[in-house]
């Protein structure tokens, strides 16, 4: 069986993700198979793998870091929020149903057995397993049959390092507190304190170290320093969903920052492009000046629609494509765009409504889940999305929806997928929609359409820089591995791993 480290946090947005991606660098760049792990994961950032299973979008990322294909057995339960008190739960990648909290908390002892198989089966195919905890493990009113933080450290007999983040404040108190507020068991298996987002002299931290080594009983391995890096980021406290706009770029992109946005890395590779501006809007004036509106994806469609209606943005939208600025949909915003709505089902939150009319489709929601990776060429769309005629697409589905064209309506693309060939989308005018995420990640769809954006605007096409997403996710997983292991005490970590598995 493999050994096992697993980073637990202060609180949620610590740089528990970040660094268990690190860890996952460090060690692949030494040498060993490496995989990352989380029991439980709540997020309405997924993923599908190529079985067709849907998983969190940060263990895709730390897979990616870890150099292995993104496996549903790194992350076994996903629960994505559909209220303040609910989450559709999804068990080794395939739903399983809508349940309030009090429900899956009374369910989730039955959980157990699931996650240890999905653990076990992992660690006897690679050396280490990199285990991410959620939360904060002193959630003293969730701590009964936990399987996420300690429960899961008991389960693996992992050692642990408990990651604090100072950018925040008050990172003492928080590691002191959570060190504290476990029994002494979890206490024990606590092998190390890591200060994460460190900026400024680590001479005038070092006594506050000293104290906190003395006060917990435990060492600080390691204090990471603030860096911006590019990493897809899946929690909703990313600071890329901030508004904003770079007045000196030539593209204006507006990103509808829908109440339950959800697969918002659909835009990563847009951010990263010279001369293009992408901002997260949610009310009307943020909108003005953008050259593309963009509705992205949400796990409640129809609530969301009712969120654009009312807040005026629907309204604002309508003008601006009428005055000749293009809209792109993704999945939910597909659905908004067009015509009509229906969940007769109650899949959402049932009934019918009108859409936005951008689109001449309609939509009806139906209990089964589409989920599957595929790879497409466009056909022969209208508009700006001309430029895109037969440019090859690459992606994944993840939708309870089904949508039909209506007159003569012309598709946007022709799909393969695992079960066939499939058409996808619709396109009208300056207006397109398609189910297909990730459709924006690849140079080959991303430099046509920003080219034929600055067209429109008169600008020079040529001065596009080339873009390699997969090169570029490289090195920024090899500057973050080069940060950690700078940071933190490697020679410790490393015995750690041989004393707590020998």
């Amino acid at each position: 069986m493999a050994k096992a480290i697993m980073v637990q946090g202060t609180a949620s947005n610590a740089g528990k993700s970040v660094l268990a991606a690190a860890l996952c660098r460090i060690f692949k760049q030494d040498g060993y198979r490496v995989a990352p792990f989380k029991a439980q994961n709540m997020a309405l950032n997924s993923y599908i793998t190529k079985d067709g299973l849907e998983m969190g979008r940060a263990q895709v990322m730390q897979a990616e870091a870890a150099g292995v294909a993104p496996d549903v057995r790194m992350n076994p339960i996903l629960l994505k929020p559909t209220s303040d008190v609910g989450s559709q739960v999804i068990v080794n990648g395939t739903v399983v149903g809508n349940r309030s909290a009090k429900e899956y908390w009374g369910d989730k002892k039955a959980l157990r057995p699931i996650v240890k198989e999905a653990y076990d089966s992992l660690a006897a195919a690679y050396d280490i397993i990199v285990i991410e905890g959620a939360g904060s493990p002193a959630e003293i009113n969730l701590k009964q049959d936990d399987i996420v933080n300690m429960g899961m450290a008991k389960l693996a007999d992992a050692p642990v390092l408990l990651v604090g983040d100072i950018d925040r404040g008050g990172v003492f108190a928080s590691l002191y507190g959570t060190v504290k507020l476990l029994e002494p068991d979890e206490q024990a298996r606590i092998c190390g304190l890591v200060i994460n987002k460190f900026r400024g002299d680590l001479t005038i931290l070092q006594p506050g170290l000293d104290q906190l080594e003395a006060l917990t009983g435990k060492p600080v391995l390691g204090v990471v320093p603030h860096c911006a890096l590019d990493l897809d980021d899946e929690d909703s406290l990313s600071e890329r969903l901030d508004a904003r706009r770079t007045a000196h770029a030539a593209i204006q992109i507006a990103v509808v920052r829908l109440p339950h946005l959800s697969n918002f890395t659909d835009f990563g590779a847009l951010e990263r492009i010279s001369g293009v501006a992408v901002r997260y809007v949610s009310t009307v004036h943020q909108l003005e000046g953008a050259d593309l509106i963009i509705l992205p994806g949400t796990k409640s469609t129809m609530d969301d629609l009712r969120w654009l209606r009312t807040s005026g943005l629907e309204a604002k939208i309508q003008r601006m494509h009428r005055a000749g600025t293009p809209v792109l949909g993704i999945c939910g915003g597909y659905q908004m765009m067009g015509r009509s709505l229906s969940d007769p089902d109650g899949v959402e939150s049932g009934g019918e409504m009108a859409g936005m009319g951008l689109l001449p489709i309609e939509t009806i929601f139906r209990a089964a889940k589409t989920t599957t990776q595929a790879e497409g060429r466009v056909l022969k769309p209208e508009g700006i999305f001309a430029a895109l005629t037969g440019v090859p697409t690459v992606g994944y589905e993840i939708h309870m929806g089904e949508t039909r064209l209506l007159e003569d309506a012309q598709p946007f693309q022709r799909l393969q997928r695992a079960d066939g060939t499939t058409e996808d989308g619709c396109v009208f005018g300056n207006a397109c929609g398609t189910y297909l995420h990730g459709v924006l990640d690849t140079p080959a769809v991303l430099e046509p359409l920003i080219a034929a954006l600055m067209e429109q605007k008169g600008l020079d096409a040529c001065k596009i820089e080339a873009f390699d997403p997969i090169a570029y996710k490289e090195e920024q997983y090899n500057k973050l591995a080069d940060l950690v292991r700078s940071a933190l005490d490697m020679p410790t970590l490393y015995r750690i791993l041989e004393v707590n598995h020998a």
